[in-house]
């Protein structure tokens, strides 16, 4: 497990990625700042600046609220706020630890995401 920080609008929420190809690679990219944008009304997204590494994860992922993922056709990071069905291409990274609000304003909301380190 490996813990991360996303700051937005000058709250931290923490959040604990998966030890996973997927999850470890996401993780080198830290820091990261992204600019999430609204899809479906279901899901906070935003561009990576590279792919990521999916060997062994499962084909598909049923995400719940506040799962962080990576959708692999398209290559971007999804912050799910509300569960979505399994979907083929998407893999779980890891989750929030706690509440998500903060995340949930109208419009694009730039974030900061930081590894905490033990």
């Amino acid at each position: 497990m490996i813990g991360i920080q996303v700051i937005v609008a000058g709250e931290t929420l923490s959040a604990t990625l998966d030890d996973s190809p997927a999850g470890r690679d996401f993780a080198a990219l830290l820091p990261l700042e992204l600019s999430l944008s609204d899809y479906h009304a279901t899901e906070k997204i935003a561009d990576l600046p590279r792919r990521l590494d999916t060997r062994g994860a499962p084909a598909s992922h049923a995400a719940r609220t506040g799962d962080i993922t990576y959708y692999a056709p398209w290559g971007n990071l999804a912050i799910f706020y509300r569960p979505f069905q399994a979907a083929r291409g998407l893999v779980r990274l890891g989750a929030f630890d706690g509440p998500i609000d903060a995340l949930l304003s109208d419009g694009a909301t730039r974030i900061r995401l930081e590894r905490v380190e033990p």
